[in-house]
């Protein structure tokens, strides 16, 4: 089943008419799904495994994964696709976004896994930056399908309820459950028992890690606002999932 679109629950406004996604020809989807993969690799890649800290005003130090202030932009891409594309088409996004993710962990097992050239040093802080064990693999993969299917079904199921009003706490709403769903998943699943990574560390990095995403989509609501408004106006349609097949297996 596909997702019926329109732009209120009385029909047009603005240039923005009612249709079906099926066969449609987007202007921005695909750059908007370009966007989505660069940015969810390039997080995995350089900052998941890197804990750091702030200061408290107590003096005290609290942990934060370093991917963490980039890694939600992706978030608010996917609200955006689900928002101005609907859920079928996010789940599409979402898909590829894995797809990339599993090449990138092979693509690493492979380099890093090749002989190094004689005399080249490199070879001890690549394996280490590079070679994530197969735990860190798993748990970025599980954590962000889960993550990432939860935010869309929350976004297109809120939209539903409210008529396409508060967009605000739709965006905010879906994060919180997504994101809860994304650290809750994968610090315990990536690190739990390994040596360095205490119980309390794990925890400090679930909590802030959830808290920082989630206050990163609250203070880029208006540029999310801008994005959605002016995606729609040039797309031409909003889409409302009153009919869609939310299983992320679904083909449609």
């Amino acid at each position: 089943m596909s997702s019926t679109e329109n732009t209120s629950p009385n029909g047009t406004a603005g240039g923005i008419e009612r249709g079906t996604a099926d066969g449609r020809n987007f202007r921005y989807y695909d750059l908007v799904m370009a966007a989505f993969v660069a940015i969810l690799l390039l997080s995995n890649l350089i900052g998941a495994s890197k804990p750091s800290y702030i200061t408290l005003p107590s003096g005290a130090e609290w942990s934060f994964g370093a991917g963490v202030l980039f890694f939600p932009i992706s978030y608010i891409i996917g609200d955006v696709l689900t928002e101005v594309y609907g859920y079928a088409k996010a789940r599409r996004v979402i898909w590829t976004g894995f797809a990339a993710l599993l090449f990138m962990a092979f693509m690493a097992w492979v380099v890093v896994s090749l002989p190094a050239a004689q005399g080249w040093p490199g070879q001890e802080a690549y394996e280490f930056v590079f070679g994530n064990s197969w735990r860190i693999v798993l748990a970025s993969m599980v954590a962000f399908w889960v993550g990432e299917f939860a935010n869309s079904l929350v976004m297109a199921k809120m939209k539903v309820w409210t008529e396409g009003r508060f967009l605000w706490a739709r965006t905010i709403g879906s994060t919180v459950v997504g994101q809860g769903f994304d650290s809750l998943i994968f610090y315990p699943l990536a690190f739990y028992g390994l040596a360095g990574w205490p119980p309390e560390l794990i925890g400090q990095l679930i909590v802030s890690q959830w808290l920082i995403k989630t206050a990163w989509e609250a203070l880029l609501t208006p540029v999310t606002y801008v994005v959605i408004g002016k995606l729609k106006k040039a797309e031409g349609v909003d889409v409302f999932d009153t009919s869609t097949n939310f299983s992320p297996f679904a083909k449609s």
